[in-house]
């Protein structure tokens, strides 16, 4: 079956950053989103660069093979034009962005992806992350060093280990081939959605009967509702039957640092000659909030020291706690015990009356009291009502007050005549 795409693209500064270095673009063929970092402006000027240019590849493809090429070269062409940007402005060292991004092939989706930005797919009722994070908590995680659930707050999470730009090494994408088919509802997102936004809510919004753009502007409300500290960017794409999308005319979109009047003015051969505005103020440069690490780097091989170094100090503290807690819990059982061993009451034993020490009461078949004294007199010599009251037991204040007992009721005992 033939298919048609209908798209909706939006970003939101957030609630605490100044600037938007997201970038996302929603054109004809091709979608994607761009996180940058760097910085204040060097965010804003590696998503802007990256999202311009691999825009330029938004055209129909004869086959999947020919638009990853593309695609590749793309990227290629992207991160060495980052890299000269820096060469003349090195106030912007080290920025970089993400990049994860789909074209569309007929009914084949290429998809490549750097960074921890990420696509979703909602097929079937079903919501699907498709990518997988290039992160170092993903890394550790991945090896079973920590949980999922410990990542969320683990102090590494911001620190990337494959961007574009400015790192020296060439962009490591990964690409993926899948097949479209109506019904299908593709997303982009910045990390500013997927890291305040729980998987959950991501799934009831992308499989609601919702349009995109209304999809989009509730997501980005929950994350500004979780507090948005990080700009939010998301692009939704649906997928319909062909005939279907024919009365609604789609134009590119780009939205974000992209949209803006400062990104790229003129590019002569792979050099920016000019970024507008950007430059006029790099004074108040914003300390980045990620970091890039070369995954076969010594700084790499350094935080995995660090990781390796933290798990093993947090499994001391378990075991200390462990323990601790145990230590605890008999010194607990042990004062109980020995609280116990204070008591004292007069019941039958052996069909006589005794002395026991401790209280009559078991936990889980343990007794806590022993025969402390049993007398010569049997049970059957009392009178029925004492009977009863020994079945039942009759408590003592203290060991005198138990031998006391004793003697009244050796005293009631009744005598048979012969």
């Amino acid at each position: 079956m033939s298919i048609a795409l209908l798209s909706a693209a939006d970003s939101n500064v957030g609630k605490v950053r100044a600037s938007n270095q997201d970038s996302g673009y929603a054109g004809y063929q091709m979608f994607f989103v761009a996180d940058g970092m760097g910085g204040h402006a060097g965010g804003d000027i590696a998503s802007a660069i990256t999202a311009q240019r691999m825009a330029q590849m938004d055209a129909q493809y004869v086959s999947p093979d020919d638009a990853g090429a593309a695609m590749l070269a793309s990227m290629l062409e992207t991160n060495q034009v980052l890299t000269e940007t820096v060469s003349g402005h090195p106030e912007l060292a080290g920025m970089g962005t993400t990049f994860s991004g789909i074209v569309f092939v007929e009914d084949k989706v290429v998809l490549g992806h750097i960074g921890d930005s990420r696509v979703y797919l909602c097929r079937d009722g079903k919501t699907t992350q498709v990518t997988k994070d290039h992160t170092f908590v993903q890394r550790l995680v991945e090896l079973g060093r920590i949980t999922e659930q410990e990542a969320l707050t683990h102090p590494r999470r911001n620190v990337l280990l494959r961007v574009i730009g400015d790192n020296n090494e060439p962009p490591q994408l990964d690409f993926q081939v899948l097949t479209a088919k109506p019904g299908d509802r593709w997303m982009m997102c910045s990390d500013g959605l997927n890291g305040y936004v729980s998987d959950a809510i991501i799934h009831m919004n992308l499989a609601s009967e919702q349009t995109g753009a209304e999809a989009i502007e509730l997501l980005i409300g929950e994350a500004l509702e979780a507090g948005a500290p990080d700009n939010v960017t998301v692009v939704v794409v649906d997928v319909v039957p062909a005939g279907l999308s024919q009365v609604i005319e789609r134009e590119a979109k780009f939205v974000g640092s992209a949209s803006s009047d400062v990104v790229i003015e003129q590019a002569k051969g792979k050099s920016i000659v000019g970024l507008k505005s950007f430059f006029s103020d790099l004074s108040g440069l914003e300390g980045q909030d990620r970091q890039y690490v070369s995954e076969y780097g010594e700084g790499f091989n350094r935080l995995t020291k660090e990781a390796q170094r933290s798990l093993r100090s947090r499994r001391l503290r378990q075991i200390a706690l462990i323990t601790g807690l145990v230590a605890l819990v008999v010194a607990g059982v042990w004062l109980g015990y020995s609280y116990t061993q204070t008591k004292y009451y007069v019941a039958e034993s052996n069909g006589h009356i005794a002395i026991y020490k401790g209280i009559r009461e078991e936990l889980l078949g343990f007794k806590f009291s022993n025969v402390y004294q049993e007398t010569n007199v049997l049970l059957s010599e009392l009178p029925e009502y004492q009977q009863q009251l020994l079945d039942r037991t009759i408590y003592a204040t203290d060991l005198q007050d138990a031998f006391r007992i004793l003697d009244r009721l050796k005293a009631s005992v009744v005598v048979v005549e012969q």
